[in-house]
C-alpha cells in the first residue's frame, strides 16, 4: 500500500534496514542504546569544558565544539530512524528530506573542518610550543572555529540547492534510514545529477586536502615524540593519537566510498553498513577516544559528579 501511494506524493520511502517487523524493532532498541550513549558521552564533554576553569585551553574548546556537531550530527538521522522502525512507516516528507541533508552536510563537513583544526593544534602544542600562545591565541580559536561552522552551513547550502533543483522521475524509494544523496541521486531523470556530482568531487578534493593537512600534523607528532626521552610520554601521546588518526581515516574512507562510488553500482547491505560507519560510529566513538580516555577529563568528571569529594585539585593536562 505504502509502496503504491509513495508515487503520489511528495515525499519519500525509506527502507531501512528490513521490512520484518521484529527486526525492524531490535533495530531500533540498538540505535536508542547507541543513540543515548552519544547523547550522554557527548553531553558531559559539552558540560565539563563550559564548567570548568581548567578545561579553557584550545584543545577543549575545540573538543567542545567537535561534541557539539557529533551530537547535532547524531540527532539528525537516528532518531527519524528509530521512530520509522517503531511505527512501522518509512514515509518522510520532502521538506523534512530536505533539512536532513542540508544539517547531516553541514554537520559532517563542519566535523572534518574541527578535526583539522584540532590537528594542527595538537601538532603546535608539540612541535612548536614556544609559539603556540601567539599562534592558538584566543582570537585565532575563535576565528577558526566561526570559520568551521559558516563553511560547514555553506556546504549544506550547496548540497540542497544542487540536490533539489533535479528531477525525481523514478519510484521515491530511498534505500537507507535517512535520505542520503547517493540514494536520491538514484531516482534523478538522465543526467539531472551531474551538477550534484560536480558539488561532491569538489567537497571530495577539499576533504583531501583536509585529510593530508591531518595526516602531515600527526606525521610531524610521531616524529617529535618519537625524540622524546621519556618512554611515559611516548605511550601517552601514541595510545591517544594513533585512535583519533584512526577514526578520523575510518571516517573519511567509509564516506569517500558512498560518495565517490557510480550512483548504479550499488549494493543495498553494503550502503546500510557504510552509512553506519560514517553517520553512527564516529559521534559514538569520538566522546571515548579524544576526551573520556584523557586524565584531566576524568578528573573533572569526578570533580562535577562527586564536588563535595573532589574539588581545589589541579587538573593534569595531557599532551593530546
Amino acid at each position: 500500500m505504502i509502496l503504491t501511494n509513495i508515487t503520489r506524493v511528495s515525499g519519500f520511502l525509506l527502507l531501512g534496514f528490513s521490512d520484518n517487523q521484529d527486526l525492524q524493532i531490535l533495530h531500533a532498541l540498538l540505535f536508542l542504546l547507541v543513540y543515548l550513549l552519544a547523547l550522554a558521552g557527548n553531553f558531559i564533554i559539552i558540560t565539563i569544558t563550559t564548567l570548568d576553569p581548567q578545561l579553557q585551553s584550545p584543545m577543549y574548546y575545540f573538543l567542545k565544539h567537535l561534541s557539539l556537531l557529533d551530537l547535532s550530527s547524531l540527532s539528525v538521522t537516528v532518531p527519524q530512524s528509530i521512530h520509522n522502525s517503531l511505527t512501522g512507516s518509512g514515509y518522510i516528507s520532502y521538506i523534512q528530506c530536505v533539512l536532513q541533508v542540508f544539517f547531516f552536510t553541514s554537520f559532517a563537513w563542519g566535523e572534518v573542518g574541527i578535526l583539522t583544526v584540532m590537528s594542527y593544534d595538537r601538532y603546535v602544542a608539540i612541535c612548536l610550543p614556544l609559539h603556540y600562545e601567539v599562534m592558538m591565541s584566543p582570537r585565532m580559536c575563535k576565528w577558526a572555529v566561526s570559520a568551521v561552522w559558516i563553511s560547514g552551513a555553506i556546504t549544506g547550502t550547496s548540497y540542497i540547492a544542487t540536490t533539489f533543483s533535479i528531477r525525481f522521475c523514478r519510484t521515491k524509494i530511498i534505500h537507507q534510514f535517512f535520505c542520503d544523496i547517493p540514494q536520491l541521486l538514484k531516482l534523478s531523470c538522465s543526467n539531472d545529477y551531474l551538477v550534484v556530482v560536480g558539488v561532491i568531487v569538489f567537497m571530495a578534493v577539499v576533504t583531501t586536502a583536509c585529510f593530508t593537512a591531518i595526516y602531515l600534523s600527526y606525521n610531524q607528532i610521531f616524529s617529535t615524540v618519537l625524540r622524546m626521552p621519556s618512554a611515559e610520554g611516548r605511550s601517552k601521546v601514541f595510545s591517544t593519537c594513533l585512535p583519533h588518526l584512526c577514526v578520523v581515516s575510518f571516517f573519511l574512507f567509509t564516506a569517500a566510498i558512498t560518495y565517490l562510488k557510480p550512483t548504479s553500482d550499488s549494493t543495498t547491505a553494503i550502503d546500510l553498513l557504510l552509512s553506519i560507519f560514517y553517520t553512527v560510529l564516529p559521534p559514538t566513538l569520538n566522546p571515548v577516544i579524544y576526551s573520556l580516555r584523557n586524565e584531566a577529563m576524568k578528573t573533572a568528571i569526578r570533580k562535577l559528579l562527586f564536588s563535595d569529594r573532589f574539588h581545589g585539585g589541579k587538573l593534569v593536562l595531557s599532551c593530546c
